[in-house]
């Protein structure tokens, strides 16, 4: 049996697939997962009792995760003038305005975050096919359309992240690596979930947290039972 077939089948054995864990349980079980060879990323996929067809019930915000990502992240600000300079002194890896919009029109896109001022958006917003596809568009939601760009770019390299219910009511999101200690994944996934309830639109009824999985980068998914979520 090859050493993939002996991961798999180790995984396998260690949990139930038809039941839900406690937030907790679930950590504990990625952790005795067979690991790899590189850090893995801990990730969630939130299915949310949302209609996102209606305006009145699309989510889309951010959350500063109180333990960081474990991810370093390059950021890109379309600013220019003093707000440019700023954003070089914060440490932005790429700082630009048309010379960057015209960059990514040629299909670039070797960032992972892009921070904006308000003035640069109504040329930033001609990227939208190729960025928003990729979440990669600036909002004022996400705090990254903003004209404090030395703050966006702390706050990112602090751990903020966004978050976004699709098309069919998932949210999914990266909230730390498997390295990172038990109890610094559970805070890390409850002020994901506080941001999420928050957000959560009048026009919404009946169950919000529909579904609840974690799991890490080569690892399974795991069900969380979502009343332990909604109560914490």
């Amino acid at each position: 049996m090859t050493k993939h077939g002996k991961r798999i089948r180790g995984i396998l054995k260690s949990y139930d697939f038809s039941k839900s864990y406690s937030l907790q349980e679930a950590i504990d079980i990625l952790k005795q997962c067979p690991t790899v060879r590189f850090d893995q990323t801990v990730d969630v996929s939130i299915k949310l009792g949302i209609d996102p067809k209606k305006s009145d019930q699309q989510i889309r915000g951010s959350v500063s995760l109180p333990n960081g990502t474990g991810k370093t992240l390059k950021i890109l600000v379309f600013a220019a003038g003093e707000k440019a300079k700023e954003a070089l002194d914060a440490g932005a890896d790429f700082v630009g305005s048309d010379d960057l919009v015209e960059r990514i029109k040629g299909g670039w896109v070797d960032f992972d975050v892009a921070v904006a001022t308000p003035d640069m958006m109504r040329e930033v917003g001609k990227l939208g096919k190729v960025l928003g596809p990729r979440n990669l568009m600036p909002t004022p939601k996400a705090g990254t359309v903003t004209m404090d760009v030395a703050k966006a770019i702390a706050e990112l390299r602090k751990g903020k992240i966004e978050f976004k219910a699709d098309r069919a009511g998932v949210c999914n999101a990266g909230v730390g690596k498997l390295s990172f200690d038990g109890n610094l994944l559970k805070e890390n996934i409850e002020a994901l979930c506080s941001a999420l309830i928050k957000a959560k639109p009048p026009a919404a009824k009946g169950q919000y947290l529909v579904s609840f999985t974690v799991s890490s980068t080569m690892g399974p998914g795991i069900s969380i039972d979502t009343r332990e979520l909604m109560a914490s």
